[in-house]
């Protein structure tokens, strides 16, 4: 039950946020990270200005996206790069950015080994393993 009321709480702050955000509303530093996430997904609006879907269940294997999950990648991945942790990630967003010309399809492309990596930590039990995810990066920009 301790998840259920976690998640629940954390979709409600999206929530609050972009309503505030919608509104005019000042917004504190994290707030306006996560009105500008949203910004950047418009087929998620609909979904937050209307909070009765909060609790829905979003399971890859029915071939869903779970859209707080989605921005929450996105939050991780600036706080990445804002902190360069791990070291060198700010460098290979700024290169990815520059080859790609659109932030929101630069961290859609950084999140696809993200997601790896949390992947194979689940899988293994492990701590993240930062070096494979930056060589992940690395062959990304190596694609472009």
């Amino acid at each position: 039950m301790l998840y259920t009321s976690e998640r629940d709480k954390l979709r409600q702050f999206y929530v609050d946020c972009w309503k505030k955000a919608r509104l005019g509303l000042p917004l504190e530093p994290m707030e306006q990270m996560v009105a500008r996430v949203i910004e950047m997904h418009p087929e998620y609006h609909r979904l937050l200005e209307n909070a009765q879907h909060l609790g829905n269940e979003y399971k890859p294997e029915d071939g869903q996206t779970n859209p707080f999950l989605h921005m929450s990648m996105h939050l991780g991945l600036q706080e990445q790069v804002v902190l360069d942790r791990p070291a060198g990630i700010q460098a290979l967003y700024q290169q990815l950015g520059e080859k790609i010309g659109d932030v929101m399809r630069t961290e859609h492309a950084m999140m696809e080994c993200l997601g790896e990596m949390m992947w194979q930590a689940q899988r293994t039990q492990t701590e993240p393993d930062e070096s494979a995810y930056l060589g992940c990066l690395r062959d990304l920009l190596r694609q472009y």
